[in-house]
């Protein structure tokens, strides 16, 4: 399930952080963008080292006011707006707008859109509310260190702390696939069968929003873009190499599911392979029996209890008790009954 980064609702949440002479100064919501109006901005560039524009669930009319101040495309103005893209990448007009998911699982698998834009001297972020770019560990003194380096380095600290959240997200797949594994060995059932579908169904979500980030990466690093420093492009490819690493495990992981759909359908074949048998001793036994009482009779067994019955009654009645006994050992022997 995906959460767009932003929506036509109320005004969400701006902060505005900005680098210059070694010290970094930060504004909230209608501040910020007077800041931004102000000082920050000088003819659509920045007056300063770096600034951070970070937009929590901004609404549309948010989002026209800081794309008309920063000179973003509409298009890009347009797909913040309307989130529910694709992990992706886009540079034009002296612009980089990259879009990535945060993943989350809990019982299913959440998405977070994020969406980065990437210009001359600064960084444009926006997300949802349940997503937080400073909760990750480069953020942990603060954003002053990663910004004096430039918003091509913010950005790959960014970048960064989403890819990093794949893995322990990956973990809990594992986690899951694991115990459902052991559901599917003990007990093949409907809950479980659902549980597989479901969880397969996860992977490909995931599969989904993760896959297109080697491909934003690739090109982040092997495309010549001005906005990104060559020394920050090793830093970048120590992300595609995670990515990487990352992806194939995902594969891994849905190979490991489609095998255990392999196995739960294995289970319900040997189950019923296993119920068939025992119908088939219990047939053997029930029609031998009653083979024997057919061509014998059974008519006069009424006189078998008040003692009126001749011996051969008792004869066959001994006979076919004795093939019983013999033919269900057998059947126990062979696993069948």
């Amino acid at each position: 399930m995906t959460s767009p980064a932003t929506g036509p609702g109320p005004d969400g949440r701006v902060t505005v952080a900005a680098f210059h002479d070694g010290a970094v100064r930060e504004w909230r919501d209608g501040p910020g963008l007077a800041a931004l109006e102000g000082e920050l901005f000088k003819g659509r560039r920045a007056a300063v080292d770096t600034i951070w524009i970070d937009l929590t669930a901004p609404s549309a009319s948010q989002v026209s006011r800081i794309a008309t101040l920063l000179g973003l495309h509409p298009l890009i103005a347009e797909d913040i707006v309307e989130g529910n893209q694709r992990s992706k990448i886009e540079a034009t007009d002296g612009l980089v707008h990259i879009v990535l998911f945060a993943l989350d699982y809990t019982d299913e698998v959440h998405s977070h859109e994020i969406d980065l834009v990437l210009g001359d001297g600064f960084l444009l972020s926006s997300h949802t509310a349940d997503w937080d770019p400073r909760a990750g560990g480069h953020f942990r003194t603060g954003p002053g260190p990663i910004m004096r380096a430039g918003p091509d380095h913010l950005l790959w600290a960014i970048c960064d702390m989403v890819v990093d959240g794949y893995f322990p997200f990956a973990d809990r797949v594992e986690d899951a696939i694991d115990a459902i594994q052991d559901e599917v060995m003990g007990r093949a059932d409907r809950a479980t069968l659902s549980r597989v579908f479901a969880l397969k169904r996860d992977l490909v979500s995931v599969r989904r929003a993760v896959s297109p980030v080697r491909e934003v990466l690739n090109q982040l690093t092997n495309r010549d873009l001005k906005l990104i420093d060559a020394d920050e492009v090793f830093y970048f490819r120590d992300i595609y190499d995670h990515v990487i690493r990352l992806t194939d495990e995902l594969d891994n992981d849905r190979e490991l599911v489609t095998a255990t759909l392999d196995v739960y359908l294995s289970q319900v074949n040997n189950n019923l392979s296993a119920i068939m048998k025992r119908l088939t001793g219990v047939t053997v036994l029930l029609a031998g029996v009653g083979a024997i009482a057919g061509i014998f009779g059974m008519s006069e067994a009424g006189l078998a209890f008040s003692g009126g019955e001749a011996v051969g009654f008792w004869a066959v009645s001994a006979v076919t008790i004795s093939v019983a006994v013999i033919a269900a050992l057998v059947l126990r022997r062979l696993d069948w009954i």
